[in-house]
């Protein structure tokens, strides 16, 4: 509040009668505080851009950028949604390990690092699973489609190892290389040469005593033709053999267009269609999904998306050809693989709600884990709790 003011001497003169008090003056007004205009501390720049937002001529631009981001976010939302009721609900009875799972196995167990007495540990960890394929880790190939002997210099003592110590598993050569579907360097499919190439690496990998052949090559684009084409020519080889052709298969396209999106947006198409995947698997013994590495932040998303591949995978899977969900036996954190989203636990558990809703009676069916070396106590803990009866 404002002083009152009084006489400099503080009190009346003696002896003059007292002053008629005349009216007191005005208390002085309250100090108001003062609001500074939000300009006044606000950069000269971000006034500037605040007017020309709020510009009559923008409102059309505004509504048009609103409109699209609801257009590219009300999508992701929708699917999130529906990725989580994918996730709900129980798996039906008996929808576990058919034994028929697969385990990828790192380099180290041909080219003379393991011994014995790691055959033996390694039994003792899959006996009792369903584990029945090992994809190891034979090449790589080269970008010309052959493959170097020295390579694999411990194959036959591995297959022998093996046969005796866990009968009835097989063990098949993984084989892969970068394809130059997205770049200069890599394998070409495309060239006749390239693919006649494989067809003898196969051979010669066959001739070392594996049990079969198991191709990785990424980045594999939908609808290559050249790919179909090798894979019939495998066929061939295998069959004579009388051993196994399997390969590891890219996802299938969650959404209408997403792949074709993607592609335009990173030119890095991610996913197959659903129908190039059904042309892969009846080419083939054996196709693994790799269902990892799916950039899902959430555990449920991830099961939920597992989930649905399975059933998509499914519906265009032959019966006699083995399907094999991919299992995470690794854990990273970065943007396409969120280890605390992508776990043992919710994959399995989205593969046997997906057999549960799209064909619970499915025998060849399993899933494959991925990979051996990076594997933890934590994960085969989950498999076994989780698959097996």
């Amino acid at each position: 509040m404002g002083t009152r003011h009084t006489d400099s001497e503080g009190e009346s003169r003696v002896g003059l009668p007292a002053a008629e008090p005349g009216p007191e003056p005005a208390a002085a007004p309250e100090p108001r505080e003062t609001l500074e205009e939000p300009s006044s501390r606000t950069p000269a720049w971000a006034r500037r851009t605040a007017r020309a937002w709020r510009h009559p001529r923008l409102r059309l631009p505004k509504r048009i950028a609103l409109a699209l981001a609801l257009v590219l976010l009300l999508p992701l939302l929708a699917a999130g949604v529906a990725l989580r009721v994918n996730y709900a609900g129980d798996p039906a009875a008996g929808t576990q390990s058919r034994n028929r799972d697969a385990l990828w196995m790192g380099h180290a167990w041909v080219d003379g690092r393991k011994r014995d007495a790691d055959v033996k540990a390694l039994a003792k960890r899959l006996r009792g699973t369903g584990i029945r394929d090992l994809y190891v880790h034979a090449g790589p190939l080269e970008h010309d489609g052959t493959l170097p002997g020295s390579a694999h210099p411990r194959a036959r003592w591995l297959v022998d190892a093996v046969h005796r110590e866990l009968p009835g598993v097989r063990v098949q050569a993984w084989l892969g290389d970068k394809l130059a579907s997205e770049g200069p360097v890599g394998l070409r499919l495309e060239r006749a040469a390239t693919r006649t190439a494989v067809v003898g690496s196969t051979r010669q990998i066959l001739a070392a005593g594996f049990d079969g052949v198991h191709f990785d090559l990424e980045p594999l684009h939908s609808g290559d033709r050249d790919y179909l084409s090798l894979l019939d020519d495998l066929r061939g080889v295998t069959r004579s053999a009388h051993v196994q052709l399997s390969v590891a298969a890219h996802q299938i396209d969650p959404l209408p267009a997403a792949n074709a999106i993607r592609g335009a947006l990173s030119g890095h198409p991610k996913w197959w269609s659903q129908s190039y995947f059904g042309q892969v698997a009846r080419r083939v013994d054996q196709i693994a999904v790799m269902s990892y590495d799916t950039a899902m932040p959430l555990e449920s998303l991830y099961g939920g998306y597992v989930a649905q591949q399975t059933s998509l995978a499914l519906e265009v899977t032959p019966e006699s050809t083995d399907l094999l969900m991919g299992l995470p036996f690794y854990y990273e954190d970065n943007l396409s693989h969120h280890g605390s989203a992508e776990t043992v636990a919710a994959a399995v558990r989205g593969t046997r709600l997906g057999l549960s809703r799209t064909d619970r009676d499915r025998k060849n069916f399993g899933v494959a884990l991925y990979v051996d070396f990076a594997a933890r106590e934590s994960d085969w803990t989950a498999y076994r709790k989780g698959w097996l009866p």
